[in-house]
């Protein structure tokens, strides 16, 4: 009898599984829920107002998705519940919520409903930056060590930021608190029974270390004495490998999840970084994009190198035996769907829904008639502030070149065009950094729908670009993890290495750079560059002093 297990991956605004026979890879079911509520990012369920930089999310809902797509996904593929061995679950990190002693989220008492503090906050709330910025200082004046592992800089999207904010604006939803989690963990816990933090969770947005564990009380207590015991009163759970089985469905997850109870339960992982695997890369030298809603650029290496700029490096964080780096673009598919939905005339939806396609289906037709510098304009990616290198969400966008005979497919090619030069600065930064970059390979929904955008990325990075096998490569490498928790004797593996190899296909195609494009993109990605430097490292502090203005009037 054929086992199977099953990848769950909690998007930004969506969940999905995956069911895939554990002998060949092959998927076999797949379903995706999207969250009733999606970003709040204005707005609460109730009506009370966010301020700006603010993003949030009902955790009730991502369990309900959850309950959702299991069974359908086991409907499609038509496999049984006893046929499935094992489990495992990535999502979008850091995403951290507030909870108590039970595991119940702050929002769902009816004491806390109304408070923007007791919700969800999603990888991209930027509201902690001030924090963030306060951490680092403190950090550099102190010469703390564990700065050298995140680029020199620690981000607003990153844990102690947010809780810092949340002791500072709102010490009674901190205090209410018993514990602070990541969701992907909350999410193993409601499964399993118990809950364990997830070493690549807690590596790369916790500032845990697995020699040195958590920065010492003394630095926390700088920030704010209130502070000083955060990692014991809020984060007492134990961190636990991933690779590892973190438990297995009790009676209450097999209600969930309509599995039966005794199915192994993987630790959680990073969205992101479970993609390494899900890709079928187990050793150095290659660089995988994931790129979504934003993109994450990561890789393995069997050395240990400080690189400025980079969202973290952690040892047995992507790959057993490597260091894992990190670093990304926080606005990427979110860059896009920005422009359709504020900026494209009324004609060109009447186009779309007369040709039966989606805007950015016929937005991408028009850009691909255009030849490389013909629109005359350039952008800068920075419409959800910048994650690496520069590592600061005050930074916001930027278009120039605009003239009266401007069209929106120049627009959107611009755009794409952005975001493929800041993939370019992080690849390059890597390298001039002591760790080459010998191939890269993309997934996610966006390169593998829209084949444009992937040459655009070839051509600019001047790099062939290998398109995994899987169009769901973080939920396919879930889906081993959950091989690995289960093991060989339940009908799994023993390590993600031997799940690799065997659950993950050869890359689906293969991008070449055109070398006319290339030598093109080489003169607007000098000037991207200028431009990168002039917003974003001084020269100008014009971006900072308006989003200051903004905050000032909202």
């Amino acid at each position: 009898m054929s086992k199977y297990t099953i990848g769950i991956d909690f998007g930004t605004l969506s969940a999905r599984a995956l069911v895939v026979e554990v002998a060949t890879g092959r998927e076999v079911g797949t379903a995706v829920a999207e969250y009733p509520s999606g970003v709040l990012d204005t707005r609460l369920p109730g009506g009370e107002p966010l301020p700006p930089d603010w993003a949030l999310a009902v955790p009730g809902e991502y369990l309900d998705c959850m309950k959702a797509v299991i069974p359908e996904a086991l409907r499609q593929a038509g496999v049984r519940p006893d046929e499935v061995i094992g489990v495992g679950l990535d999502g979008t990190n850091c995403t951290v919520l507030p909870v108590t002693r039970d595991g119940t989220p702050l929002c769902a008492l009816p004491a806390f409903q109304g408070e923007k503090h007791a919700y969800m906050k999603l990888w991209k709330h930027h509201a902690a930056q001030d924090q963030a910025s306060r951490m680092t200082e403190l950090a550099v004046s102190r010469g703390e060590k564990f700065l050298d592992r995140y680029g020199g800089k620690i981000s607003s999207e990153w844990l102690f930021p947010k809780l810092l904010q949340v002791l500072e604006e709102a010490p009674e939803v901190y205090d209410r608190a018993d514990r602070f989690v990541e969701m992907t963990d909350w999410l193993v816990s409601r499964l399993t029974g118990h809950e364990v933090r997830s070493s690549c969770l807690a590596g790369y947005k916790a500032l845990w270390d697995r020699r040195a564990g958590y920065p010492d009380e003394a630095y926390f207590a700088a920030l704010d004495p209130r502070f000083r015991t955060v990692v014991r009163d809020k984060l007492p759970t134990p961190v636990q490998p991933i690779f590892t089985r973190a438990g297995d469905l009790t009676r209450e997850g097999a209600a969930l999840t309509g599995l039966i109870p005794g199915t192994a339960v993987a630790v959680g992982t990073s969205d992101s970084h479970v993609a390494l695997p899900g890709a079928g890369i187990t050793g150095p030298g290659t660089l995988l994009m994931i790129v979504g809603t934003s993109t994450c650029d990561i890789m393995a290496s069997p050395v240990m190198k400080p690189v400025p700029g980079i969202c973290g490096v952690a040892e047995d964080g992507m790959l057993p035996g490597y260091y894992g780096y990190e670093a990304g673009q926080c606005c990427v598919g979110d860059h896009f769907n920005w422009f359709v939905g504020n900026a494209v005339p009324a004609a060109y939806q009447a186009e779309a829904d007369a040709r039966h396609m989606s805007l950015h289906a016929l937005l991408t037709e028009k850009a691909a008639r255009l030849r490389p510098g013909e629109s005359g304009l350039l952008a800068l990616d920075w419409w959800n502030g910048n994650r690496s290198i520069l590592v600061d969400a005050e930074l916001s966008g930027l278009i120039v070149g605009l003239t009266l005979t401007t069209r929106p497919e120049a627009i959107y090619r611009a755009l794409i065009e952005a975001t493929a030069f800041g993939a370019r600065t992080i690849i390059e930064n890597f390298v001039d950094h002591g760790l080459p970059v010998d191939r890269v390979c993309a997934c996610g929904g966006i390169v593998s729908k829209n084949s444009f955008l992937t040459q655009l990325y070839a051509d600019v990075l001047h790099r062939p670009i290998s398109l995994t096998a899987s169009d769901q490569t973080p939920a396919l490498g879930s889906a081993m993890m959950g091989a690995v928790a289960a093991g060989a004797p339940r009908g799994g593996y023993d390590t993600i290495a031997e799940a690799a190899r065997r659950m993950a296909g050869a890359p689906k195609r293969v991008f070449s750079p055109d070398a006319a494009a290339s030598a093109v993109y080489d003169k607007l990605y000098a000037e991207y560059r200028r431009l990168h430097d002039a917003f974003g490292r001084g020269d100008s502090d014009v971006m900072r002093r308006l989003r200051q203005i903004r905050r000032e009037n909202a």
